[in-house]
């Protein structure tokens, strides 16, 4: 990623980002659970922990701990939808919108820059919701350059807690630089909860220091972290359809089946890459089971007993996609082509893994320009119908 995301602000634009920390921090919150105050909930793998208060929880798994949070957020888009909040700002301040401005632009360059079908995909969005989206999407892949990116060798678990803290203060309306001048706005205008950022966090500070996973149960909980939170970010953005007849939780369970069904998916593909830095992200009770090793997967050759192995990890992510799709139909119809050109895209991966007689070793799958090309308008189509005919299409 380009230095001109990750790097130090200039004076200048240290200079703007006091000024919109003036205008975010004019912002009031008038939704929430706690009169207007967001709880702080920490979540890892053996602990809850609200408002400071730790709770052991050892016999629960991955997901019952993750269901909490999207309860805790389907809740507060629960609220939104009854009431519409309302937001204390300064009008008269045309200097600080022109900053604003300025800010959601650049978070448009970057997502232009690095997701270019996603980004062509928001433009079918009302300019707010656009805009709001974009900045999340900076965020996250911000917090992702943290491990993987040019400096990630340097990144210490202390920084990350100073990650950590500048995201506390721009949920607070104290923004760092401009990126976080409109994330900051986002969150005042939306009913987004603070916890799946920090929980995408907490999965940049496993990736500092876990390169293995016994079971699928903490590989799931990892997936979570690094990628199921962002469609619990998002989803308060994107809106749910007017007409749609699903409950809020469901469409949240789909929105994290997604996040889940695009990480599996990118660890199968990488799986050779992530041998080569040492890392297995496999469960390594179903590798035994098929009769593997982690020395099979060092030595990166494909056998029989591995294409076995790969059919299972591939069934269980094309569920996971599935389980997502029966969420698409119930967002906004002007939100739904990103969300459904996302999956399609990535659910070719595993076609493309298949094809390549499972060789995730040295070969790379991907999706071609020409079958892109054929893919996005279909899924375009079927983003403009309602959520009953989606459901059709989708049947057929």
């Amino acid at each position: 990623m380009s230095g001109s995301v990750l790097g130090v602000a200039s004076p200048t634009e240290t200079t703007r980002s006091c000024l919109l920390h003036q205008v975010c921090g004019r912002r009031k919150r008038s939704w929430g659970r706690n009169g207007g105050e967001w709880s702080c909930w920490s979540v890892s793998p053996n602990r809850l922990s609200v408002s400071s208060s730790l709770v052991a929880v050892p016999a629960r798994s991955s997901s019952e701990v993750v269901y909490d949070v999207v309860l805790k957020q389907a809740a507060l888009v629960g609220e939104m939808r009854t009431r519409k909040a309302s937001a204390v700002v300064d009008d008269s301040a045309p200097i600080y919108w022109d900053l604003l401005n300025e800010a959601y632009a650049r978070c448009g360059e970057v997502c232009a820059e690095y997701a270019k079908t996603f980004y062509l995909g928001t433009l079918l969005m009302t300019p707010e919701r656009r805009k709001a989206v974009w900045a999340i999407y900076v965020w996250c892949r911000r917090t992702d350059e943290l491990v993987d990116g040019p400096n990630a060798s340097h990144i210490t678990p202390t920084a990350l807690e100073r990650w950590e803290k500048r995201l506390d203060d721009l949920f607070e309306g104290r923004p760092y630089d401009m990126y976080d001048a409109a994330l900051s706005d986002t969150v005042s205008k939306y009913p987004v909860d603070i916890q799946p950022f920090k929980d995408m966090i907490e999965g940049m500070r496993l990736d500092l220091k876990k390169s293995r996973y016994k079971s699928f149960d903490e590989l799931y909980l990892y997936c979570y972290y690094v990628a199921g939170t962002v469609g619990l970010m998002s989803v308060p953005v994107m809106g749910i359809a007017p007409d749609s007849k699903a409950s809020i939780q469901s469409v949240y369970n789909a929105a994290l089946a997604l996040g889940i069904a695009n990480q599996l998916t990118n660890i199968l593909r990488d799986v050779g890459e992530d041998a080569r830095r040492g890392r297995i992200y496999l469960p390594q009770d179903e590798l035994a089971q098929a009769g593997l090793t982690e020395n099979d997967i060092f030595r990166g050759k494909v056998t029989d007993k591995w294409r076995h192995f790969m059919k299972g990890q591939i069934k269980r992510a094309r569920m996971f996609f599935d389980e997502a799709e029966k969420g698409i139909p119930e967002l906004d119809s002007a939100s739904r082509w990103p969300v459904l050109a996302s999956l399609v895209l990535y659910r070719q991966i595993l076609d493309a893994i298949e094809a390549n007689d499972y060789n995730n070793f040295t070969k790379r799958a991907y999706v071609g320009k020409a079958k892109k090309l054929v893919s996005l308008p279909i899924a375009y189509a079927r983003a403009l119908v309602g959520p009953s005919k989606f459901a059709r299409m989708a049947r057929a």
